[in-house]
């Protein structure tokens, strides 16, 4: 008597396209992640409007699905964030809004979405914990942003309260890898780096940073953080958000921005002069020392993928798709 087929997990990822949705889309398509009893739908902004209610309800009609794994946003660099702080609410308050309200009436089993260590109080002391997301206000550079991340927590365990829904969030360092936005002047800061010391070496110019350089950061490969996602959608029950740290420490070592940029000579086999750092622009949040004690209580034998290793193979990709890279 043949077994009968095992009910399937549909999983739905927003912003599916982006850079920790295609990473997430690698590992279960191409590297054996992926499991028979799990449907996989990477969702774009091309396939519907997350601002729009309506638009919104119809994907979550079509799809069906019984988990959600919540990327989409409007995201960008530091510089972006400065200029468009109002948008960056509006814009994410809607889209999560409308992402939760119809995984509760389309009854979805578990929603993980995806926050970020921006959202920390700027005056705080370090490391930084889950406990602390709301102890006083972010960084203004971003403050947009990151008040409309910091209610994903707060939608979160109101929904748990009053309905018992399984919603839940992680709070990645920052991510960087293959797909990533590599826009100068919209982009991340390693992205951002790296399609500098592209050109630097094609041109045979200066690499100029802007800031004094001195700004310290937790870096996680998006490959490395997809591996994480599986886990929380698969196994982490808490409703409480987790930060995923690229380092096992308890207390993470940070790299500057100017160590970061002498990393990418060796990452590109050239000898990069040294570089010019643009102080007239803004730093941003000196440091987000974030700690990751409560993922090694859970993973302490989680293997990270070494970041000149991580870094080789974004500027490998980048330079091979220079083309079609999001720039």
């Amino acid at each position: 008597m043949a077994e009968p087929e095992r009910p399937k997990k549909r999983i739905l990822v927003t912003g599916g396209s982006g850079l920790v949705g295609k990473a997430i889309k690698k590992l279960v398509t191409e590297g054996g992640a992926g499991r028979r009893e799990e449907e996989w739908i990477f969702l774009s902004s091309k396939e519907g409007d997350l601002t729009d209610t309506g638009q919104t309800k119809a994907l979550f009609e079509r799809f069906r699905p019984t988990h959600v794994i919540h990327l989409a946003a409007m995201v960008g660099g530091l510089f972006r964030n400065i200029k468009y702080n109002l948008d960056f609410w509006r814009n994410n308050v809607h889209i999560n809004d409308n992402v939760l309200h119809m995984a509760y009436e389309f009854g979805v089993q578990k929603v993980v979405s995806c926050l970020s260590t921006c959202i920390f109080p700027d005056k705080t002391t370090y490391p930084i914990d889950e406990t602390m997301i709301h102890n006083g206000p972010p960084h203004d550079s971003n403050f947009g942003y990151s008040y409309a991340k910091r209610m994903i927590d707060v939608q979160n365990r109101a929904y748990f309260t009053q309905y018992g829904c399984r919603f839940t969030a992680v709070i990645p360092t920052n991510v960087f890898g293959p797909h990533d936005n590599f826009n100068i002047e919209d982009g991340h800061v390693l992205p951002g780096l790296i399609h500098k010391a592209y050109l630097a070496k094609k041109n045979g110019t200066p690499l100029t940073v802007w800031g004094t350089g001195k700004p310290r950061r937790q870096f996680i490969y998006s490959l490395d953080l997809a591996r994480l996602f599986l886990w929380v959608l698969r196994e982490y029950d808490e409703v409480e958000p987790i930060i995923l740290s690229g380092k096992t420490h308890p207390v993470p070592r940070l790299k500057s921005i100017r160590i970061t940029v002498f990393r990418l000579r060796s990452a590109f086999s050239f000898n990069l002069p040294s570089p010019q750092f643009d102080t007239t622009k803004s730093d941003g949040q000196f440091k987000k020392t974030a700690s990751n004690a409560k993922l090694k209580k859970y993973l302490p034998d989680f293997q990270f993928t070494p970041f000149h290793q991580a870094v080789k193979e974004t500027c490998d990709w980048f330079s091979t798709n220079y083309d079609g890279a999001r720039k």
